[in-house]
C-alpha cells in the first residue's frame, strides 16, 4: 500500500478515533509531510520502537503501539505454555502518552491470553529491568523515548533475563508485525475485564522496597558516607521518573542534604524549564547548579526521563571564584570504574576472573585501568543490551565476575540484578565516590585529574548532526555509502590520509562487513571481527600512545549521524592540541558528505 492509500485508510475509516482523522485531514494538502508520516511503518528495531508522537503509521500512536504488542504477543505465543504463563512487565516514564501507551499494551497481550503487572505509577528503566527478573516474567515493556525531546515516545522490550531483548528475538518479534496485514484486526480487551479475569494486576512499593533493598549492597564505601553524610547534594529529575528511586536510594545509604530543583521535580511530558531532557548536555544542569551556588552544594546530579542517564558536575575553585565543572560519560566512567575497582582491589574482594564491559565508541582508557588492576576488558557494540547479554554470558552463566559496564552516552551499571542502564545506581556510587574523595580533602575534579596523570589524559567527544524526516535519513545512509566506498577504493597507507580529511588513517574497522583493514605501505591486510555487524565504521589513527580514534554511526534511537573522536597523550596539552587538529579534519571531512 503506498503512502497516499494509508493516509486515506487512516483519515477516512471510522477505525481510527476522530482525533486521529481531524490531525490527518489538518494536513490534507501537505504531501511531503503525508509522506513522512506514511511512507513506511515506525522501524521495530533492537532499541524497540522510537519515534515522533502522532498520527500515522510512522508515528509514535496507539495504533503502532497496539500493532508492535500485538507482535510481541504472537512472539510469546509462539515460546511457548511457560512463556505465556509468566508473561510480562510494563512500566513507563513521564512522557505525553506513556500511561495510556502502556494500558494499551496490557490490553492487547490480555485479548491474547497473556498476563502482564502494570506499574501503578512511572518508574524508570532500571526499576523495569529489575521488575523483570524479580517476578520472573518472560518479557518486559518500557514506554519511553529516553532523553529525546518532547515530541517523542518510544516502546523498549525486555527479554526474560531483564536486558533489552537481542537481535534474534527482535528479528522474530518485527516478523510478527510485518505479518499483520491490517491493523484493525487487532483485539484489545476492556481494563476493568483484564483486570477482573487476573490477565492485568499491578506492581508498586513491594518492588520499590526490593529494588532499594538491592541497591544498598552496592555500596562501595559506607564509611566515607557515613563520614560526609551533611554532604550539600544537589539533584534534578528533570521532570523524569528518578525522582523518588533517586532520593530513596541515597536517603537509605545516609546522605542526609539532598537539595532538590522544585521547578524540575514533578513528571512532566513537556519538560517545560529544558530545551532537551538529556543530562548529556551541560545546559540541562544549569538550574541545578544555580541552586548548588545557593546551597554551597558540592555535586550536581541530573537524570533523564526514564532516569538510565545520568550527567553530574562537581563544586570547583579557579582564582577565588566558585565554578562547577560537568563531566562527560567517558570521563565518570573512568572515575567510577577505577574507584569500584581499586576500593575492592584493597578490601580483598575483587575475585578473580573479573571483568568490565565498555563499548567500542568509549574511551580507550578503559584498557589501561583494567589492566592496572588485572580485570578483563570486553568491548561491545553501542547498546546497554550487548553489556547484558555479556553481564548474561560470563557472569550469570558463565564463572566469571561482573564489576562494572558503561558507554559514552552517560549510561552505567553496576550489580548483576539489572541489565540496563542504570541511573539509581550511578548516582549513589556517584555520590559515594565524592564522599570518598572528600575523606583526602579532595573533588571529582581532583580524582579526575589524578586519573590522568596515572593512565594518560585523553580528549573525547561526541558529535551529532541531526537529520530529520524521510530525507534525513536517506543522507545519513548514503553518508555512509560514500565513506564505505571510499574506503574500499583505498588501496595501500599513502591513500588512507585521504579517508578522513587528512587524518592519519593506520586501520578501519568495518563492522557492517565484519572486516578490520590494516593499511601498510605496500598494501591492505584485512583481518575478521567477531561482533555482530552493525552500519559503524571506526578508524584507527595511532597518535602517541597508538589508541587515537574516529568514528562514524548512524544512530540506532534517533534521526543522527555520530561522530566519535578520542586522542590520548601523557602530555595533557599535546592531547588537546593533537585533538583539535584531528577533530577539524574528521568533522569536516565526514560532515561534507551530508
Amino acid at each position: 500500500m503506498d503512502f497516499m492509500k494509508a493516509y486515506e485508510l487512516w483519515s477516512t475509516d471510522p477505525f481510527f478515533d476522530e482525533g486521529t482523522r481531524n490531525e490527518l485531514i489538518a494536513i490534507k494538502d501537505d504531501t511531503k509531510e503525508i509522506e513522512d508520516r506514511f511512507y513506511r511503518d515506525l522501524e521495530f528495531g533492537t532499541a524497540g520502537l522510537r519515534g515522533v508522537l502522532g498520527a500515522g503509521t510512522n508515528r509514535m500512536n496507539v495504533y503502532t503501539v497496539a500493532k508492535a504488542s500485538e507482535g510481541l504477543a504472537k512472539y510469546i505465543l509462539s515460546c511457548g505454555e511457560e512463556a505465556v504463563k509468566r508473561g510480562v512487565v510494563i512500566s513507563y516514564d513521564s512522557r505525553h502518552f506513556s500511561p495510556e501507551f502502556a494500558q494499551i499494551t496490557a490490553q492487547v497481550l490480555a485479548a491474547n491470553g497473556i498476563p502482564s503487572k502494570l506499574a501503578d505509577e512511572l518508574r524508570p528503566v532500571p526499576v523495569l529491568s529489575f521488575s523483570v527478573r524479580y517476578f520472573k516474567a518472560f518479557a518486559g515493556v518500557m514506554i519511553t523515548a529516553s532523553h529525546n525531546p518532547s515530541k517523542y515516545n518510544g516502546y523498549k522490550v525486555y527479554g526474560e533475563d531483564g536486558g533489552q531483548v537481542p537481535p534474534e528475538a527482535a528479528d522474530a518479534v518485527l516478523s510478527n508485525i510485518e505479518a499483520i496485514s491490517d491493523i484493525r484486526t487487532i483485539k484489545m480487551m476492556d481494563i476493568e475485564e483484564a483486570k477482573s479475569k487476573g490477565l492485568v494486576t499491578s506492581f508498586g512499593p513491594e518492588i520499590d522496597e526490593a529494588f532499594t533493598n538491592m541497591l544498598t549492597k552496592l555500596v562501595v564505601d559506607q564509611e566515607a558516607i557515613n563520614k560526609q553524610a551533611d554532604m550539600s547534594i544537589v539533584y534534578t529529575p528533570l521532570h523524569g521518573s528518578g525522582n523518588k528511586p533517586v532520593r530513596r536510594i541515597l536517603e537509605a545509604v545516609g546522605f542526609k542534604n539532598i537539595h532538590i530543583v522544585k521547578e524540575q521535580e514533578l513528571p512532566d511530558g513537556a519538560f517545560p524549564t529544558v530545551s532537551l531532557p538529556n543530562p548529556e548536555n551541560p545546559e540541562a544542569l544549569s538550574m541545578a547548579i544555580e541552586l548548588a551556588k545557593k546551597t554551597d552544594a558540592s555535586l550536581v546530579f541530573g537524570t533523564d526521563p526514564d532516569s538510565d542517564r545520568i550527567g553530574a558536575a562537581a563544586k570547583v575553585v579557579e582564582n577565588g571564584e566558585v565554578k562547577y565543572k560537568c563531566f562527560s560519560g567517558n570521563q565518570m566512567g573512568l572515575m567510577l570504574l577505577d574507584y569500584i575497582l581499586d576500593a575492592k582491589k584493597k578490601l580483598g574482594t575483587l575475585p578473580d576472573k573479573s571483568f568490565a564491559v565498555t563499548t567500542i565508541v568509549s574511551s580507550k582508557l578503559v584498557k589501561s585501568i583494567c589492566d592496572y588492576y588485572g580485570v578483563e576488558l570486553q568491548e561491545t557494540l553501542t547498546g546497554f543490551k550487548f553489556i547484558g547479554e555479556r553481564i548474561k554470558i560470563d557472569d550469570e552463566f558463565g564463572d566469571k565476575h561482573f564489576q562494572f559496564g558503561f558507554e559514552e552516552s552517560y549510561g552505567y551499571l553496576s550489580g548483576v540484578d539489572v541489565r540496563d542502564k542504570d541511573a539509581v545506581v550511578a548516582a549513589m556510587l556517584i555520590c559515594n565516590m565524592a564522599a570518598a574523595s572528600f575523606e583526602k580533602g579532595e573533588t571529582l575534579a581532583d580524582r579526575l585529574d589524578h586519573l590522568y596523570e596515572k593512565y594518560g589524559y585523553g580528549v573525547e567527544q561526541t558529535i551529532s548532526c541531526t537529520l530529520e524526516g524521510k530525507e534525513g535519513i536517506e543522507m545519513i545512509g548514503a553518508c555512509m555509502v560514500e565513506l564505505r566506498q571510499e574506503l574500499t577504493n583505498c588501496k595501500n597507507l599513502a591513500e588512507a590520509k585521504n579517508l578522513l580529511g587528512g587524518a592519519s588513517v593506520v586501520a578501519v574497522r568495518d563492522y557492517k562487513e565484519s572486516k578490520r583493514y590494516v593499511f601498510t605501505d605496500s598494501g591492505v591486510e584485512v583481518e575478521e571481527i567477531t561482533l555482530p555487524k552493525s552500519n559503524v565504521l571506526l578508524y584507527e589513527l595511532g597518535g602517541n600512545k597508538g589508541i587515537d580514534w574516529a568514528c562514524a554511526r548512524p544512530s540506532g534511537t534517533e534521526p543522527k549521524l555520530k561522530i566519535y573522536m578520542g586522542v590520548y597523550d601523557s602530555d595533557e596539552a599535546r592531547a588537546k592540541a593533537s585533538f583539535e587538529t584531528i577533530k577539524g579534519q574528521v568533522e569536516g571531512y565526514v560532515k561534507s558528505k551530508l
